[in-house]
């Protein structure tokens, strides 16, 4: 999965890879002269007592290191430069890819494990290939440069070499293998303390209304003490590297002096080559231990890559067509007992427009069935509606009808398992995903509202909406009279969420922004369950007009909100049992009587 992913993403930086291995290709050879230019300057220059030859070579030795120092700069900045594109590009793919999901692929990762492989995941990828850009292609290049160049000092001292070398790279190895299982495991405990913390910050109310704070304490402790438990493991096994290669290399030291010095005594070395020979030692050493010790955080990388690629292997169900069918241009809507009049004529709007003022949408479900993956039973099954342009459909019924289910298929957020939904007579699955939803504009369940202002906030519906547009949505909405209230009006901060507004507030900023789309659809999925019944009457009144003769699809709990609708449809156990007018169903379906008679007496119901 890593090897993969690197080909993926580092193409585009082919040419900073070749330049950072040219560049620490140079750094290492002057990082290898450097010894020798120093066993010149002992050997010709200190023992002899020729100054100017210390002189002429330790100018040397200066300029190459100043050449090393710059060459190490600018292959640095060339590998964090490739790492940090390598980065941003996985971002940026996975956030579009994940955007495509419907609610049930999204539901198969779950929001924290999302956060984690978008951020945590592919930050251990980024670092990763930074490391071996900026360190792992050197450490091939000095093992076998600084071996080459101990061979050329000495051959018979190198012999050291048959044992240090294999010593090191055994205890490396072992301190690795006794770290793989941990990494393996750290990255999803990881997953579990963002879940934790998720659900606290999400939760706050329900915590602290049901008092429950310190058993949530107790549950991020759990979560937050295995991951530390996991790092700890982590961190001592890591402690154990650096004394241990120390170790080695103070042993390698002392043979290498030791027996240095009786070649030297013997006439057979000199004491500059010595003192290039340690340098020589020590390079091939700590090229050994870069080498174990990044190849020891590759199996992380391995996994976080796996992760990142799980998600992006992930077709999503809801896709456009290769060749994708346009919706008709939508004429204006008009019915007996309202005016409605269009800003526009519809020939004037292309096909691929998602309607405008006056165009109101057929909408047709034909013998729809749904099932989700891995359930044992339809969430809907039989349902075949014909909703007319113009008029309003309300959708009614218990908790757990169907009734959000069936309304997501109209926009096509889920894709029906039998049957078909066509807008004007084109299946929903012919159309681009896009088309569709801009024909279709809706107020969710969840009235989320994004951080920013009031004004920037509800330009998420039509983002060039000037003030006047968005004072008239707010009218219609019902809302303009607490934003006037505000002392900044529309520059008034919303927080992420809209939590600085009540629950009623944020639904009616939610229908407002809903509003500002020029739609042939508009759904409201129970977008009215947290206003008063008079502010309530006002939106609904209001709405035919302010939607401009759209197709209206209204979810709802409450019998007063949809008790005017042209018609009403009633889900039970995700099949339609009752279809009418209110007082058609009131004489003919009793599951809608039984719902009604639980909210209102019988004279209010008739």
């Amino acid at each position: 999965m890593l090897r993969l992913t690197l080909r993926r993403y580092l193409r585009p930086y082919v040419w900073l890879i070749t330049a950072v291995l040219l560049l620490k290709t140079l750094e290492t050879a002057a990082t290898l002269w450097l010894p020798t230019l120093n066993a010149d300057i002992i050997n010709r220059g200190v023992v002899s007592g020729n100054t100017e030859v210390i002189w002429r070579l330790g100018a040397l030795m200066l300029a190459v290191t100043a050449l090393q120092g710059v060459v190490a700069v600018a292959g640095t900045y060339f590998a964090a430069r490739s790492a940090m594109g390598l980065g941003r590009h996985m971002r940026s793919d996975i956030f579009s890819h994940v955007q495509r999901f419907n609610v049930e692929e999204i539901s198969r990762f779950g929001a924290p494990s999302l956060i984690t492989r978008s951020t945590n995941d592919i930050q251990q990828v980024q670092s990763v290939v930074f490391m071996m850009s900026s360190m792992m292609l050197m450490a091939p290049i000095m093992l076998v440069g600084g071996t080459i160049m101990a061979l050329r000092v000495d051959v018979p001292l190198s012999g050291l070499l048959m044992v240090l070398v294999p010593l090191l790279a055994l205890v490396l190895g072992l301190i690795t293998s006794r770290l793989l299982p941990h990494f393996r495991t750290q990255q999803s405990r990881i997953d579990r303390v963002n879940l934790v913390m998720r659900e606290q910050i999400q939760g706050m109310r329900v915590i602290r209304a049901f008092v429950r704070s310190a058993q949530r304490r107790d549950v991020f402790e759990e979560a937050n003490s295995r991951l530390t438990a996991t790092s700890w493991s982590i961190g001592r096994l890591m402690a154990l590297t650096f004394p241990a290669v120390q170790l080695i290399m103070n042993l390698a030291s002392v043979a290498v002096v030791w027996f240095g010095g009786m070649r030297i005594n013997s006439g057979d070395m000199s004491i500059g080559d010595l003192s290039a020979y340690l340098n020589y030692i020590a390079q091939i050493l700590m090229s050994v231990m870069i080498a174990v010790m990044l190849l020891s955080i590759l199996p992380r990388a391995q996994v976080a890559a796996g992760r990142f690629q799980e998600v992006m292997a992930l077709e999503p169900s809801i896709a456009a067509p290769d060749e994708p069918a346009h919706l008709p241009p939508a004429p204006g809507a008009m019915r007996d007992d309202r005016q409605y009049v269009s800003s526009t004529s519809a020939d004037d709007v292309p096909a691929k427009d998602g309607g405008g003022p006056g165009r109101g949408r057929r909408i047709r479900l034909d013998d729809v069935a749904l099932r989700y993956p891995g359930a044992d039973s339809c969430a809907l099954r039989g349902i075949s509606l014909d909703i007319e342009p113009g008029t309003t459909t309300a959708f009614i019924g218990s908790t757990g009808s169907g009734k959000s289910t069936l309304v997501k298929l109209l926009s096509r957020l889920l894709d029906v398992s039998h049957g078909s939904v066509s807008v004007d007579g084109v299946d929903v699955r012919d159309l681009d995903p896009h088309e569709l939803r801009r024909a279709i504009a809706t107020v969710p369940q969840k009235a989320y509202l994004f951080s920013g202002t009031v004004r920037s906030a509800l330009q998420h519906g039509k983002p060039d909406a000037s003030d006047a547009e968005i004072w008239k949505a707010l009218e219609a909405a019902q809302a303009a009279g607490f934003i006037q209230s505000l002392d900044k009006g529309l520059d008034h901060g919303v927080d992420a969420g809209g939590v600085n507004f009540s629950g009623g507030q944020r639904q009616r900023l939610a229908i407002a922004r809903a509003l500002l789309r020029p739609a042939g659809v508009y759904v409201f999925d129970d977008s009215f369950s947290a206003l008063d019944y008079a502010t309530d009457a006002r939106l609904r009144a209001g709405l035919p007009r302010a939607t401009g003769g759209a197709t209206i699809v209204i979810v709802a709990q409450r019998v007063a909100s949809i008790r005017e609708a042209d018609q009403i449809v009633v889900l039970d156990k995700g099949r339609v049992v009752g279809t009418g007018t209110h007082d058609e169903l009131m004489d003919q379906c009793p599951t809608y009587q039984e719902i009604v008679l639980s909210q209102i007496s019988v004279e209010e119901a008739a």
